[in-house]
């Protein structure tokens, strides 16, 4: 599959501090990767060098196997970062057009109107008029404009209601359903399971965890499989098996922690149980989140 983005031994230094420390990795054409991390974990300084808005103090980025800075990259992408700044004294119509016009293949008005949530009334709005939440989805559509090939979110929720989150979602979902790439830093981890097929996770500069959402879960957080019975379950009868870790009560359900959720709902079948409201816990990617930056362990 094609590579997007390649980045080698990239490292970012402010004076006396590394923000960003020897990372490395690469993304291929149609996968959508969330960058996560604490605050000053390095994402943004990472999107901004890949962006060429920063220049690396080392190491090499490659976007589309050219410079991150080239006319020829800045074509084939769309950005949205976290503060959505947009030039006063123009009406939205205006400021979508024009920024429409720079690129070879632009999206028309009417599709971008669509994909985005903007009304015909939005478009009558000068820019200065805005609400918060309005110029998060302008900034959406001058993103999409140019019908990118990449596109660079930088906490893109942040300060929209619930409508405008789903419709921001539900457009991206359909982006990356036609092959294109699609890379975002979120504080709402939710997102980031929900949407990601792949999550960078970052802390103190470094990579310190590579993975789809299910697989960083799996290792990291616990699985349970719980049930309700009114019948005596020996604590024997499961813990006996290695693949059982834990067996409790709790709220008037039986938890059963596992590292396989599938060999205990197998055990419980094949015990013939009389259960009932069964309930699969695959863990959680918050639990995930926490245990990695609070330990500063490394999976990948």
């Amino acid at each position: 599959m094609e590579r997007v983005i390649d980045i080698k031994g990239l490292t970012k230094s402010f004076k006396e501090k590394r923000a960003v420390k020897d990372v490395s990795f690469t993304i291929k054409r149609g996968e959508v990767v969330a960058i996560l991390g604490p605050n000053g974990a390095g994402k943004t300084t990472t999107m901004l060098m890949m962006l060429g808005l920063l220049s690396p103090s080392k190491g090499d980025v490659k976007i589309f196997d050219e410079e991150a800075n080239s006319k020829h990259v800045r074509e084939k992408i769309g950005v949205m970062l976290q503060e959505v700044s947009i030039m006063d004294g123009l009406k939205v119509k205006e400021i979508i057009s024009l920024i429409r016009n720079y690129y070879p293949n632009p999206y028309s008005l009417d599709h971008l109107i669509q994909i985005t949530g903007l009304n015909q009334d939005d478009l009558k709005k000068r820019t200065e008029k805005l609400s918060g939440g309005q110029k998060r989805r302008v900034g959406f559509a001058l993103a999409l404009a140019g019908n990118p090939d990449l596109l660079f979110f930088d906490e893109p929720t942040v300060g929209m209601d619930i409508t405008a989150r789903k419709i921001f979602w539900e457009t991206v979902k359909e982006l990356a359903n036609q092959g294109k790439t699609i890379l975002f830093s979120t504080h709402y981890l939710q997102e980031a399971d929900d949407v990601a097929n792949r999550i960078l996770l970052f802390n103190d500069g470094t990579i310190i965890a590579d993975g789809t959402p299910e697989e960083i879960k799996k290792k990291l957080s616990k699985q349970s499989v719980s049930f309700i019975t009114n019948d005596v379950i020996p604590r024997k009868m499961f813990l006996e098996h290695p693949f059982v870790t834990d067996m409790f009560e709790k709220d008037g359900r039986i938890y059963l922690v596992t590292e396989d959720t599938d060999l205990v709902l197998a055990k419980i079948f094949e015990l013939k149980l009389n259960v009932k409201d069964i309930r699969v816990e695959k863990g959680r990617l918050d639990e995930a989140f926490e245990q990695l930056t609070g330990e500063h362990k490394e999976v990948i």
